[in-house]
């Protein structure tokens, strides 16, 4: 069936937000909203980090309530006290982090906590009948008897929308949902959604990857701190307008950046294999080298072995087999504090967990790792004030914000922490940079600085291994494309390989 916007401007609204306001103390994370959502279309919703997207839709969703405002479903005013009262509504949401059993079926799933009364067997029946239906009717297909944890993520995520279809839904909230999927599975991601709109279901795509927004919405709405600032036909905009909107002032989208001019091998690895905690090998024999002033991206699904990876290479986890060498030389079983002394730096993927200690203030973060260095005082005595003296440094030329080296790390967005981390790393002049998600989480306007501070890295004939699970990220940064499937590289391409190309090596299919 033809989609035509024609054919659900004039209907009822399926969601009118009126005047919603909500505050988290002294924060005001939604500043009277107002919103129309029409039946039977994809409307994206965009903005940075803290403008407001996801407290919005757990108003929505039930997981908080406003403080004032009002939500309409189909032109009727409901009161959504929780989850089960938006479910009731008709309202289903997938979750950038599946909430999935992992060891139960997908039939298991999809009827947890519907099972259908004290005659299981009838249910399970009824269940059966009604995910084949749904299957076909909205191109879902997946194997009801499957486990969980034995499934592709793009598979979970078709799970998770067939849990919200069985309960009814008939609008669809989607927070980041391509952010764990190959290029081929967010095409298909893309497909459903057309099918579902096209059957009259409402689709709420909430994402930050504005190529997905031109792509499959037909109106998009922008929020920047805490307000709804701007409503748009999605074809009657651009991604410039869109980035402008959104960051408050123009935004250089590109990476700009001249020809490699790479020089000596400074980092190799050779036969490399790796195990996880659990003692699965998660990289296996794996061998590669990094000239100085070049950057290797290394793409791939998360999960396949890079961050098994990265952790060999900056001393966390020791290697099961192989060798790891700089200049040449191997470092055998380095600590991380050696490998600093040997020139090398590292921006870990998981800045929560391995780059921040978040109880600190910004200052003692801004030298974690590099306290010992005699410029920050001799033995167990700290120079605190040239501690604090060199953060203000960092916080200006990083434009880090607040500007405020006693502030505790937590209370800083999740861009601005990324900025601590990547602030320290570079600054102290290494010689190898690993860099792992660069812009997880991260603003659009902080993306494209930290892009320019990547490019000034290899420009100064530094060796720069990327791991990033954003293609676009791989291959606007990169000299050289590795690809990682299974924990083995399957494969190294040039940057102008095309997207599709690099997507079937990620999946496995194609070397």
């Amino acid at each position: 069936m033809p989609h035509l916007w024609s054919h659900f401007v004039t209907q009822v609204p399926a969601i009118e937000l009126i005047g919603i306001d909500k505050k988290f103390g002294p924060v005001h994370a939604n500043k009277n909203i107002n919103l129309t959502v029409a039946k039977g279309s994809i409307h994206g919703i965009i903005g940075e980090n803290g403008a407001g997207k996801s407290t919005l839709m757990s108003i929505l969703y039930g997981f908080y309530q406003a403080d004032s405002g009002e939500i309409r479903i189909n032109g009727k005013p409901v009161q959504i006290k929780d989850s089960q009262t938006a479910i009731s509504a008709g309202i289903g949401m997938v979750h950038q982090h599946f909430m999935l059993v992992e060891n139960f079926t997908v039939l298991e799933n999809i009827i947890l906590g519907a099972e259908g009364g004290a005659l299981l067997g009838k249910g399970v029946a009824h269940a059966h009948a009604e995910l084949k239906r749904l299957e076909d009717d909205y191109g879902l297909e997946v194997d009801p008897d499957a486990v969980i944890e034995e499934l592709p993520v793009g598979l979970q995520q078709r799970v998770e929308i067939l849990k919200a279809m069985y309960r009814g839904a008939e609008i669809l909230i989607l927070d980041e949902p391509t952010g764990v999927l190959t290029p081929s599975e967010a095409d298909h991601l893309f497909k459903i959604l057309g099918v579902l709109r096209d059957q009259g279901k409402t689709v709420i795509l909430i994402t930050h990857k504005l190529r997905e927004i031109m792509a499959i919405t037909d109106t998009v709405s922008v929020m920047r701190r805490g307000e709804m600032v701007a409503t748009r036909t999605t074809k009657e905009t651009s991604v410039e307008e869109l980035a402008e909107l959104m960051v408050g002032r123009r935004v250089l989208l590109r990476v700009e950046k001249g020809e490699a001019k790479p020089g000596d091998v400074v980092l190799s690895v050779r036969n490399l294999s790796v195990k996880d905690n659990r003692g699965v090998t998660m990289v296996d024999n794996v061998s590669f080298d990094v000239r100085a002033g070049e950057i290797v991206g290394i793409a791939g699904v998360a999960g396949n072995g890079q961050s098994e990876l990265l952790e060999a290479l900056s001393g966390i986890r020791q290697p099961s087999a192989g060798e790891i060498l700089i200049d040449g030389q191997p470092i055998g079983k380095a600590s991380p504090a050696r490998l600093r002394e040997l020139g090398l730096a590292h921006i870990p993927e998981d800045r929560h967990h391995m780059g921040l200690v978040l109880k600190f203030e910004e200052y003692e973060n801004s030298v974690l790792g590099y306290h010992r260095d005699p410029k920050y005082g001799r033995g167990m005595m700290l120079d605190l004030d040239a501690m604090k003296r060199d953060a203000v440094e960092k916080i200006e030329k990083y434009d880090i914000r607040p500007p405020n080296p006693r502030l505790k790390t937590a209370n800083f967005s999740g861009g601005n922490q990324q900025k601590i981390v990547v602030a320290r790393e570079i600054e102290r002049d290494p010689r190898i940079l690993l860099i792992g998600q660069p812009t997880r989480g991260v603003d659009i306007g902080a993306i494209e600085f930290i892009h320019k501070r990547i490019i000034d890295m290899r420009d100064q004939g530094k060796a720069l291994l990327l791991v990033s699970v954003e293609l676009d990220e791989i291959r606007a940064l990169s000299d050289r494309i590795l690809v990682m499937f299974a924990g083995h590289v399957v494969g190294e391409k040039s940057t102008d390989a095309s997207e599709q190309t690099l997507g079937l090596m990620m999946a496995g299919i194609a070397a």
